[in-house]
């Protein structure tokens, strides 16, 4: 990067720290220090939920799942709005009434300690791996442009993390997501707009995302059914039926039982404010979604004019290049590069006004799109046995690389703050939440509940620090965990949001289902969804991650039906 872009990035990464740290004097208290003093009005609820969604995974990785796959990925969030309606009608005005400070203090109100501590375990388990994730997107980042080891630049992130969130609480994540996302969406806009600029003068927008269409990468709606028409594909990951079904699900458990989103809207000052920040996410995830995709798109049609590198991640393709599968490296190279001057020649065909790519030219393309994958492919199997530390898959770098490539100086620096950006913002709200748990469902239940208020502070802020340090023993642990990252979070989330949701749904529907009841089935419906998942991996059997989710929740109420009509029908529990 050139020193306007070093001057951009590190102005705005300090202005975050100074920021947070200022707003750190007002956390005097659990109320301070977790729930802002629960004085936040319904638009900071909004912008401090979406910004905690919103990591660099999402603005890193999402891009390169467009390149790669499409827009289909979109569908996953179809099922949102229809959760966030449902969550202001049920959890959150009881949340609100029963004044907690986590979702699972509800639990043992309803049904029993147990209870509460297991489901309590499943987030902090899930929420503590899915922020280690979260710490190593912008760890990429800082690896690629100074050449650092992946494992240091992994402790720098996550030790800048550590400076704000532990001393900030609540209302540092809230206020400086504010200001975060503020800078991330105004971005998004410049780099479509710098896409589209740095097209062949007569190629605009439309024609752009003309070209993306004709090579199937606007395929926002798919149905999930097989090609050769027999049936519906379980195994397809994104679908309206998956999104709309499995997301639903997804989305409610996320919001209305992850203490990462539900501690962003306890911290309202009152019920209505937290209806109108969650309905508002409801409506402008999507469509934000759907525009980042989009860029990915957009990249996608810049380099059908322009050539596309082999492998998109240059520090692995270069140390892979000069093992013993350097001579197999270049023969792969030389033929993409014969692709690449193909799909370039073919392009300055292309006219706009013409409105078309003609029928011979777009079969060609196609067909030098699946050799170049192929290719690429190739390139990532010899990048695997080499035995090279790193990412053997480029999905997550392909964004970053096109950036850093064509970006205009000061450009540079700014997308790359804006990748840091959204990734402090969600791992600061994570780390929150995960203290919050830790104080509120462990520490002060089992070790000490008799603490003052500035004890309370000082232990929250210590196991701030501890969940600080977890994310980025387990970020050192990230490389080659799926296709991305974006979709290693949600796979992952998948696998204990349907059974913590199932629990809450016991709760608040099944009012004569006892805890004993509720808490094996959560043990042996989680252990039914590893299987199923493990199945699946392993192409045992074929399902899409995200019926996990519907899957984990129907089989927490139907299990526990069973268990309190025959084993547990004599049992006593409380009722909130």
């Amino acid at each position: 990067m050139s020193y306007p872009d070093w001057i951009v990035l590190i102005a705005a990464l300090l202005v975050i720290i100074l920021y947070g740290v200022y707003k750190s004097r007002s956390s005097k208290s659990l109320d301070g220090y977790f729930l802002s003093d629960r004085e936040m009005p319904w638009w900071l609820i909004l912008l401090s939920i979406v910004g905690t969604q919103a990591s660099a995974i999402t603005f890193l990785s999402a891009p390169g799942q467009a390149y790669t796959d499409g827009m289909r990925f979109v569908q996953y969030y179809f099922g949102l709005p229809l959760a966030m309606v449902v969550l202001c009608v049920t959890l959150v005005p009881m949340f609100h009434r029963l004044k907690l400070y986590t979702a699972y203090e509800y639990l043992e109100q309803r049904f029993d300690l147990k209870t509460r501590t297991y489901t309590t375990f499943l987030f902090l388990l899930q929420r503590g791996v899915s922020t280690g994730v979260s710490v190593y997107a912008p760890s990429i980042i800082l690896s690629s442009l100074l050449g650092w080891n992946i494992y240091v630049t992994n402790i720098f992130m996550g030790g800048l993390l550590i400076i704000y969130t532990v001393t900030g609480g609540a209302r540092a994540v809230a206020y400086t997501q504010q200001l975060q996302l503020v800078i991330v969406f105004v971005s998004i806009f410049i780099t479509a707009y710098m896409v589209v600029n740095m097209l062949p003068g007569d190629v605009g927008f439309f024609d752009a995302l003309r070209v993306g269409g004709k090579m199937g990468k606007l395929n926002v709606i798919t149905t999930g059914m097989n090609q050769k028409g027999s049936g519906f594909d379980w195994s397809d990951q994104y679908n309206i039926f998956s999104g709309l079904i499995g997301g639903f699900f997804l989305a409610l458990s996320y919001f209305g039982t992850d203490q990462s989103q539900v501690g962003r809207y306890l911290t309202a000052k009152s019920t209505r404010e937290s209806k109108i920040g969650l309905l508002l996410n409801g409506l402008v995830k999507v469509p934000m979604q759907f525009l980042i995709l989009l860029i990915g798109v957009l990249v996608f049609s810049f380099y059908q004019f322009h050539k596309a590198p082999l492998f998109f991640n240059n520090e692995m393709f270069e140390k892979v290049s000069k093992t013993s599968y350097s001579d197999s490296v270049k023969a792969i190279q030389v033929s993409y590069d014969k692709i690449n001057d193909r799909r370039v020649e073919l392009m300055a065909t292309f006219h706009p006004k013409n409105d078309d790519i003609g029928p011979a030219a777009q079969e060609e393309l196609k067909n030098l799109n699946a050799q170049g994958d192929s290719l690429r492919k190739s390139f990532m199997r010899i990048a695997k046995k080499s035995g090279v530390a790193g990412e053997t898959k480029d999905t997550n770098y392909i964004f970053l690389r096109f950036v850093i490539d064509y970006m205009p100086k000061g450009l540079v620096g700014l997308m790359i703050a804006v990748i840091f950006l959204a990734s402090w913002g969600s791992i600061a709200a994570a780390l929150n939440s995960l203290a919050s748990a830790s104080v509120v469902d462990f520490h002060k239940k089992f070790i000490n509940a008799d603490l003052t208020h500035e004890q309370d502070v000082k232990i929250s802020r210590w196991y701030t620090f501890f969940w600080g340090v977890f994310s980025i023993i387990v970020a050192q642990y990230v490389n080659n965990v799926g296709n991305s990252l974006i979709e290693a979070v949600n796979k992952l989330g998948s696998l204990f949001y349907g059974v913590t949701l199932g629990v809450f749904i016991v709760g608040y529907f099944l009012k004569w289902v006892k805890g004993s009841a509720v808490f094996w089935s959560a043990v042996v419906s989680e252990l039914l969804v590893v299987l199923i998942f493990i199945m699946s991996e392993n192409k045992i059997i074929g399902l899409g991650f995200l019926w996990l989710n519907f899957f984990g929740a129907l089989s927490v109420a139907i299990i526990a039906i069973l268990l309190q009509a025959s084993i547990f029908k004599n049992s006593r529990t409380k009722s909130t």
